[in-house]
């Protein structure tokens, strides 16, 4: 069971510039940005990435007033990603299907929501929500699922900071190869941009984006990048060992390859491209492949002046010069920092790469800053490539947590 072949067979998603896998993936070919201008309370008017998927088609009126925009984004990915697995739920027991849900964090909305409203009663807590303590325990999203769906399995949230969205696939790839679930859903969700407090920190840090046109606010890589575009998504993804997924012919998107997970352990927010570059080849290594048979990297860059120096330093030193054939992008120059989900919703966007062999660019990079500067960078025109076998996906966090995660094209 250890050894199973674990494969992705459904994709749910909303991002800022798709709600649809495939319509998500011709924003990222064509140049379609979805960050927008937001107003944010105390904080005025600031880039973000804002998603406009329907959260009435799965849920009603009141279950939104009760529950959270993660459980809400987690519920509407959900239901797609297992309408389009084509599972039927009827035909197996509940208590078998798991939910791995990725956040950043969770129930800060909330508070401040509601302590916002209670300042206009005095700060009197007897107008403080009942429905506070199940919309901020960390299970939430999860939770949220699991009720709308009717799931009786394992159903909960990990908390990896940005590397939330990976730590959701890989560990709803360990829990089928360890016999837990026979079929998982996994993956990440952000409610990011309806805090207050996540702008003002970053700002506070020097880390927040600025730009006239909200849509080349994010633009990691560039000279002149000021910082981080803060957005909200979600991707969750169908896992099944494969003999389940061949059984009911289901269609495969790819098949987990590899992963590693490790800490840098050296400071609150800088990255550490050591520890980032161990990650790296831990996986590519777990997946039993070198670093030129990898054809696309995606790269965690959020465009904070730093950090996508670090992680370039750490590419540069596992994949060097030799890799003529491996591609390296970035998602978050279309829809910002989608922090917990933003793992896995940039993996989707390079997935369809397997049938169409063209790997969607980096764009707002006007001036390369030459510190970022690697062989094989795809920059604001998508390129068509020879072949996409193998897909590397980074997403690293603050206090110093790495993922690493590669997906293969799908071979019986």
């Amino acid at each position: 069971m250890q050894t199973a072949r674990i494969v992705i067979t459904g994709v749910g998603l909303t991002a800022p510039n798709g709600n649809a896998l495939a319509e998500f993936r011709r924003s990222l070919l064509n140049g379609v940005s979805g960050v927008e201008h937001k107003e944010v309370r105390y904080m005025g008017t600031q880039p973000a990435g804002v998603c406009n998927y329907d959260p009435l088609k799965y849920q009603k009126k009141k279950e939104l007033r009760v529950g959270t925009r993660a459980g809400s984004i987690s519920i509407y990915c959900a239901r797609e990603a297992l309408a389009d697995s084509g599972l039927d739920f009827g035909a197996r027991p509940t208590d078998r299907v798991g939910i791995y849900i990725g956040c950043t964090e969770h129930g800060n909305v909330e508070t401040e929501n509601e302590v916002f409203a209670i300042s206009k009663f005095g700060y009197d807590t007897k107008f403080w929500s009942h429905y506070h303590n199940p919309r901020t325990v960390a299970n939430n999203p999860a939770g949220e699922v699991s009720l709308n769906l009717g799931i009786t399995g394992p159903a909960y949230t990990i908390g990896a900071a940005c590397a939330a969205g990976n730590l959701g696939l890989i560990h709803a790839a360990q829990m089928l190869r360890l016999g837990e679930v026979d079929c998982a859903l996994g993956g990440g969700v952000s409610e990011s941009i309806h805090t207050f407090g996540i702008f003002a920190g970053f700002r506070s840090q020097g880390a927040l984006a600025a730009h006239a046109d909200p849509k080349k606010a994010s633009r990691p890589f560039d000279k002149a990048r000021n910082g981080i575009v803060v957005s909200e998504g979600g991707c969750l993804y169908v896992l099944e060992r494969l003999e389940d997924a061949q059984t009911r012919g289901a269609k495969i998107y790819g098949e987990i390859a590899g992963y590693c997970i490790n800490s840098d352990a050296s400071d609150y927010v800088l990255p550490n491209p050591t520890r980032q570059a161990e990650c790296v080849r831990r996986a590519i290594a777990h997946a039993g492949l070198q670093p030129g048979d990898i054809h696309i990297v995606n790269t965690h860059a959020t465009a904070t002046p730093q950090g996508d120096i670090q992680e370039c330093e750490a590419i540069r030193a596992v994949f060097g010069e030799g890799c003529r054939e491996t591609y390296i992008n970035n998602t978050k120059s279309f829809i910002g920092h989608c922090m917990g989900a933003a793992g896995a919703l940039e993996l989707a966007g390079n997935l369809p790469a397997f049938d169409d062999l063209v790997v969607h660019p980096t764009i707002n990079v006007d001036e390369l800053d030459p510190a970022c500067a690697l062989p094989g960078l795809v920059l604001n025109q998508p390129k068509r490539v020879a072949r996409v076998d193998a897909i590397l996906n980074n997403s690293f966090g603050m206090l110093g947590i790495n993922s690493t995660l590669i997906v293969r094209r799908f071979v019986p």
